[in-house]
């Protein structure tokens, strides 16, 4: 592979998509032939002719890995790191990514200045499109309310236990601190940290605090960004939490924001930095119904009520910003000091704090509108993973925690169901054999699914491989409406509905007869 060509295709791509500007050619050129460890550039005319039409930097990052490995500039395992060094030097600087930002929001508006910087994380590769699009994605109508299911086929799957050190392991000297720090921005990556240099933040103010906002590189929805601390704290939902997600809405008008619970199990698995997820997809649970309705003397101006929904959630909305927040505040407050020991929630046990929130806000046009979703993470004998956590019938599909995309009705399901789901089809249309006995053996890649397979096999085999699949499929949407019925607090039962009905009125709340 000719290394002077690669750089003219590198220029050239820098020129049409990431804002490279032709009286930095030169400098640029200079810069690539080094890191190539050429002393000259091309000679002649080189063929760029299909760079401008590229969506993707895929295909040029496949030539500076192959090149880098071929010369000696890198080995097999870091040609992931050379090609985001690559891009991230022909990025904009940060400074420069946040004055386009300002000015483009500033003319145009809060999604036309997202539009530039999502697509320069496209085109620099930080954002992994390709990959994206690999993950697999279906819709569940249950009924009045809508899940999404997506089997993600890009990021390893977690365990509780792991999410959970998180919070108490050493800091040392470790740099950058967590994948979340601000000082990421740049960084070169290591053989067990990501690199990021080809990532860029714009700066934000929230709740009188330096924050910045960028996009998730694995981005499970439209646009899906997180709002991220300057500073390296822990996750914490309190009385300041609802001010910090009202100024991003504030700023960003065209995104939802939310903050996961701040404890292992019910929360997200970052916990040892304080950070809020949003973006512009509106989730199932945006669509979700009241089920009762309530009215406060204290805040007259917002309409509040309980979510028809699966997990225990109530929304309120308005147009007075000051009613809103002091509400919030007062739901989570309210919320961290209240035991319901029928429906097995205590607050907390000697210092452990056991309930948790997760709250979400949109603002439409001038309502600011607020979900709140109840948590608790509370373990016992029968359930040693957590009460409201999903229960053991329901692990072979999903055993990591619920965090607040997935409470919120979007489904993030480990990449290895893709193989294993296409396994059952096979035993349920007779292209495999069913063999139980060889289910038992705690090696087979379908042992954790042994009792599955034994149920869809009670029920009769499928005629073919598409009717397998979509029992299988049909499975999986029954599995994930049943793990959000287990993180409900109150179920949707007498029982529950009496539960949270004595909260909403220690709440102050009155209930508004249909």
């Amino acid at each position: 592979m000719d290394g002077a060509m690669l750089v003219e295709r590198l220029l050239a791509y820098a020129k049409a998509h990431l804002h490279l500007q032709e009286c930095d050619a030169d400098y640029m050129r200079n810069v690539l032939l080094s890191r190539f460890k050429l002393t000259a550039p091309y000679d002649g005319e080189a063929d760029v002719s299909d760079v401008a039409a590229m969506d993707v930097p895929d295909a040029l990052a496949e030539e500076l890995s192959a090149y880098a490995v071929e010369n000696g500039i890198t080995d097999e395992a870091g040609t992931e790191r050379f090609a985001a060094d690559i891009f991230g030097i022909l990025s904009p600087l940060p400074s420069a990514v946040n004055e386009e930002f300002s000015r483009i929001r500033e003319e145009k508006g809060a999604q036309a200045a997202c539009d530039y910087l999502y697509a320069l994380c496209v085109k620099n590769g930080y954002i992994q499109k390709t990959a994206i699009g690999r993950n697999l994605k279906w819709d569940y109508q249950d009924g009045k309310n809508r899940l999404e299911i997506t089997v993600n086929l890009s990021k390893p799957e977690k365990n509780n236990k792991d999410i959970a050190k998180l919070l108490t392991a050493p800091q040392g000297k470790k740099y950058p601190k967590c994948q979340l720090c601000k000082e990421n921005e740049g960084f070169e990556g290591t053989a067990t940290h990501p690199a990021r240099r080809n990532l860029r933040t714009v700066k934000v103010t929230l709740g009188g605090e330096k924050w910045f906002v960028q996009y998730s590189p694995y981005a499970y929805y439209d646009e899906h960004c997180i709002a991220i601390n300057e500073a390296h704290v822990p996750m914490n939902v309190g009385d300041r939490t609802p001010a910090k997600l009202l100024d991003f809405v504030d700023v960003f008008p065209n995104y939802f924001i939310g903050s996961n619970a701040s404890l292992p199990i019910v929360g997200g698995s970052i916990l040892n930095h304080e950070h809020f997820q949003g973006g512009l997809h509106l989730m199932p649970m945006h669509y979700a119904g009241y089920d009762k309705m309530y009215r406060s003397e204290e805040f007259p101006s917002l309409t509040i009520g309980t979510l028809d929904w699966y997990n225990t959630a109530l929304r309120f909305e308005g147009k007075n910003r000051e009613e809103a927040e002091a509400f919030a505040v007062k739901v989570i407050s309210a919320w961290k000091d209240y035991s319901c020991p029928e429906c097995d929630v205590i607050c907390r046990t000697g210092d452990t704090q056991h309930n948790a929130l997760s709250p979400i806000v949109r603002k439409v046009g001038d309502v600011y509108s607020f979900t709140m979703i109840l948590r608790n993470n509370r373990t016992s004998e029968q359930f040693p993973d957590g009460i409201f956590h999903v229960h053991p019938e329901y692990q072979n599909i999903k055993s990591e925690g619920i965090g607040l995309i997935e409470a919120m009705g979007l489904f993030i399901l480990p990449g290895r169901l893709k193989r294993q789901l296409e396994s059952i089809a096979k035993i349920l249309c007779g292209e495999t054999p069913y063999d139980p006995a060889s289910l038992e053996d705690k090696q087979h890649d379908l042992h954790i699914h042994r009792f599955m397979i034994e149920k869809l096999m009670s029920e009769g085999k499928s005629e073919n491989m598409a009717k397998a699949y979509a029992r299988c499929e049909s499975y999986v949407n029954r599995v994930c409406a049943g793990i959000l019925d287990n993180t409900a607090v109150f179920k949707r039962d007498e029982k529950g509905r009496r539960a949270f009905d004595a909260f909403m009125n220690k709440l102050s709340l009155e209930e508004i007869k249909a």
